[in-house]
């Protein structure tokens, strides 16, 4: 039998001349039937209506006869997402279906650009439907009062799920979601709650008869929505908490194919000694072409640095993109970022360069092409932004890729393989972060405090403090009302108070500075950019600006800019006529190869070795692969590729796992470690996606190492890695942020923030004394576990290593560096302190020194030099037959 409100949302379809998908109708019985879960479906196919209108069809058949009238309800659904650029593109879809079913609803925002005097009536009345981002969730659990404003909710929707989890956002999600179902639980919303303090109280005996009569009812439903993931079921796990009823809980799979189209763009030609970042913009003209033939592209880099320089390159070969181009990144002011969504919106623009800023679900129809621009280093990442085009149901995705050197093309190939088998990355959780426990500890008690008992079994219902121990809740008891251990004798850390068992903030000055420091997101400190003027351009990090004198020029927001001075953390420009300038740079730019995306990476190597050409882009790398084969090798599947050779800089020894460069970093300080315990030695070391080197100025004792069953093994894993990693700077700096985070520092206040090298006096002082007084110290414990994790990505090496271990490894005596070495190579010209030569004049000397190798040929452009070469003649080699 179809319901009221099922009858009203199908009349809705057909007034669009829309057709419900299957895995929408299946949403929609499975809310209507009370379940939770979690909702799969690719970019553009109606995610957001297919669990919306289910949410609407319930709340039409709970008032069937007044719902065009009914208003007052109370907070209802509350829908979070990881991007406050999301809420604006999502709130107007939602109120036009609000405004064309007759329902009086009026859909608001509460963000960090929600202005303050709607903030402010947000507190007296709630909308039915209230878009939010974790950290505006966190404030208003902050608030005196708070469970009032849930009392009515039926529905929280975690939003691009898939982009919270796996980071500490997704914890402050986990951990928000606890309260709000402990405060469903209560089932006490018919009465009026006289104060907080007797909720808490009444989450005890008093109402666990009520609650069991009522539980069905009462039970608050939890959704996510992701495009893409690797891991589904492990995802839904983490949203819901250990403590959901498996019977009720359902997974929505869209399993429609989005038609997805993806050309590689590919130089003329191919240059056999490429280096990162050298092709690019050299590629420019075959962008154009492509914008030209398209209504509207976005032209996606991978940093806010790389979105200046391509907007700049394209404003200075192509002014006729003046006034239908844009930029849209991050650190721009917001009103610039609404200005470029409205206008893509309008049909305004014809191009527009971003980065991972328009990566999520924002609606822009008339986007019809996407342009990557170097590898996005994930398989779920490209398909994401190439879902940026065609942004409708059953309209096509093209999406092209750029690479920004020759090897990159074979990531290209590669990202079209994963997407067409559906490798897609997982995220994993994270788990045991302490850090974000002790702020959201005290966010409960700056609002109205809670009991140590009742929160500890609430957060161990999480995911994520599933294996919480009470000695270490009780640690972060002590260090948030006593300053555990160590800062006992220090007041401000003393921020918590126990009265008649409850843990409350009392200090005014406490409370205000912790709602200041709410979130988990941490980066530089930011100076903002204002013309001299007025006007605000956004923001760039304090480092840079550091660095400039008045006068300087330099390039941001697509404008080229005079620096003129800076005044209470704001640096004041004007317009420059310069036609050259620095360009900022922002600190985590380089993202590492992803292990799915590294794995298909090596099938299609394997590929390459055994002479399969199927892919164009390997096509076209046959100059590069014939070279490589020709001075050294070109490794299979169950081969490990290792290069050895002399120049005047010392003894080079290159490793190629193919595993990202975080991977390589690490396996880099290991072998290097394990091979001066053979032969003292200091060792220089060089890394990107695909390889490493070791250079030091002795010979390198490789094959005495090789011999040695131990020097790719994973025993006494860890224990090699505090020898040959400097574990206790990298746990330092990992700190920074945990101390950020758990309130140990207070960044300042709005205009008034903290200077970057006092804070980090201040939290390097803390860790030392930390490690010297306190070493059982959590907090000090987690900067140890994430150096480890994400630093050093320690379970893929561990996983690399095994699979080494077990291939046929090939040590190469070479006469020259080979196309796989020479951008590793480069990317170590930065270990030189002092340099007085362009970088770019020094990269081409290396080429043409050794291009001169290749025969008098000309590779990619490149005239190389008149000697023959030696050939195979002058190659050394031998074979370690069988797994070590």
């Amino acid at each position: 039998m179809v319901s009221k409100g099922q009858q009203v949302i199908r009349q809705w379809y057909k007034n669009k001349n829309w057709q419900q998908f299957a895995f929408q109708q299946e949403m929609e019985d499975a809310y209507l039937n009370g379940y939770s879960g979690l909702l799969n479906a690719p970019t553009g196919s109606g995610k957001t209506f297919a669990l919306f209108l289910p949410f609407l069809a319930d709340f039409i058949n709970r008032h069937a006869n007044t719902y065009t009238h009914q208003t007052n309800s109370g907070l209802l659904m509350l829908w979070i997402t990881p991007l406050r650029a999301l809420t604006n593109d999502i709130k107007k879809a939602m109120q036009e279906v609000c405004d064309e079913l007759g329902l009086p609803w009026k859909i608001m925002t509460r963000t960090g650009d929600t202005p303050a005097s709607e903030k402010q009536a947000l507190k007296k009345k709630l909308p039915e439907v209230l878009l939010t981002t974790p950290e505006s969730l966190h404030l208003m659990l902050a608030q005196k009062e708070y469970p009032k404003m849930f009392q009515s909710l039926q529905v929280v929707v975690i939003d691009e799920w898939h982009e919270l989890l796996g980071t500490k956002r997704g914890v402050q999600v986990e951990l928000g979601l606890s309260r709000l179902k402990a405060l469903a639980s209560v089932c006490s919303w018919q009465f009026a709650v006289g104060s907080s303090n007797e909720l808490q109280t009444a989450n005890g005996k008093a109402l666990t008869a009520n609650c069991q009569l009522q539980t069905a009812n009462c039970l608050l439903k939890l959704w996510g929505i992701s495009a893409t993931i690797g891991n589904l079921e492990e995802a839904a796990e983490v949203l819901l908490g250990n403590d959901f009823p498996p019977d009720r809980v359902k997974m929505v799979r869209a399993n429609l194919e989005k038609k997805l189209v993806i050309k590689s763009v590919i130089p003329e030609n191919i240059e056999s000694y490429s280096w990162a970042g050298h092709i690019g913009l050299k590629l420019l003209p075959q962008v154009m072409e492509i914008v030209a033939k398209s209504k509207t592209t976005l032209i996606f880099t991978n940093t806010r640095s790389q979105s200046e320089i391509w907007y700049h390159a394209i404003l200075d070969n192509y002014p006729e993109y003046a006034g239908i181009m844009a930029m849209h990144h991050g650190s721009l002011d917001n009103e610039l970022r609404n200005w470029v969504e409205q206008a893509l919106h309008a049909e305004a623009l014809k191009v527009v360069v971003c980065t991972s800023s328009l990566d999520l679900g924002v609606d822009f129809r008339p986007v019809d092409t996407v342009v990557q621009v170097g590898s996005p280093k994930g398989v779920a990442r490209f398909m994401q932004r190439a879902g940026r085009s065609g942004h409708a149901p059953g309209a096509v995705s093209k999406a092209y890729f750029v690479p920004t050197h020759s090897l990159e093309l074979l990531e290209g190939a590669a990202l079209k393989q994963g997407i067409k088998d559906g490798i897609f990355e997982s995220r994993d959780p994270m788990l045991l972060t302490m850090d974000v426990l002790i702020q959201y500890m005290v966010t409960l008690a700056v609002s109205d405090g809670f009991r140590a008992d009742d929160l500890f079994k609430e957060v161990k219902t999480t995911f994520a403090f599933a294996d919480l121990k009470r000695s270490e809740f009780n640690q972060l008891l002590d260090f948030i009302t006593n300053g555990g251990k160590t800062l006992a004798q220090y007041d401000e850390f003393l921020k918590v108070v126990v009265e008649n068992g409850l843990f409350k903030v009392t200090n005014r000055r406490v409370a205000m500075r912790h709602r200041l420091s709410i979130g988990t997101i941490t980066s530089e400190l930011s100076i903002r950019v204002k013309w001299l003027s007025g006007g605000s351009l956004g923001t760039i990090e304090e480092s840079f600006i550091s660095k400039l004198k008045p006068g300087n020029t330099f390039w941001f927001a697509g404008r080229s800019l005079e620096f003129i001075r800076v005044k209470e953390m704001t640096a004041y420009v004007k317009k420059s006529n310069a036609k050259k300038g620095m360009i900022p740079s922002w600190m985590g730019g380089r993202m590492p190869l992803s292990s799915q995306l590294s794995a298909v990476f090596r099938d299609k190597l394997d590929e390459v070795a055994h002479g399969v050409e199927k892919d164009e882009e390997v096509i076209a790398l046959k100059p590069l692969f014939a070279l490589q084969s020709e001075l050294s090798h070109l490794p299979q599947s169950h081969e490990f590729l290792i290069e050895s050779f002399k120049s005047l800089e010392g003894h080079h020894l290159l490793f190629y796992p193919f595993e990202g460069r975080l991977v390589h970093e690490g396996m880099a300080s290991l072998l290097a470690y394990r091979i001066s315990k053979i032969k003292p030695a200091s060792f220089s070391i060089a890394m990107n996606d695909y390889g490493f080197e070791l250079l030091t100025e002795e010979d390198i004792p490789i094959e005495q190492a090789l011999e040695d069953a131990g020097f790719f093994s994973i025993d006494n894993l860890l224990e090699d890695i505090q020898h040959s990693l400097n574990a206790n700077e990298m746990a330092r700096r990992r700190f920074r942020d945990i101390a950020h985070i758990g309130g140990l520092v207070f960044t300042g206040y709005p205009g008034q923030p903290v200077k970057n090298k006092h804070l980090q006096a201040s939290t390097s002082l803390l860790f030392d004394v930390f490690s010297e007084y306190e070493p059982d110290n959590l907090l000090v414990r987690q900067a140890y576990n994430e150096a480890l994790a994400f630093q050093l990505e320690e379970f893929r090496l561990r996983a690399a290593l095994q699979r080494i271990i077990k291939q046929t490894i090939i040590l190469k005596t070479i006469d020259r560096p080979t196309p796989f070495a020479f951008p590793i190579m480069v990317d170590s010209l930065g270990r030189e302190r002092l340099i007085t030569e362009p970088l770019e004049e020094r990269i081409a000397k290396m080429a043409r020194q050794y291009g001169a190798g290749e025969s008098g040929r000309k590779s990619g452009g490149l005239e190389v030099g008149k000697s023959a070469s030696r050939g195979l003649s002058g190659k050394k080699g031998f074979r370690i037959s069988g797994p070590l």
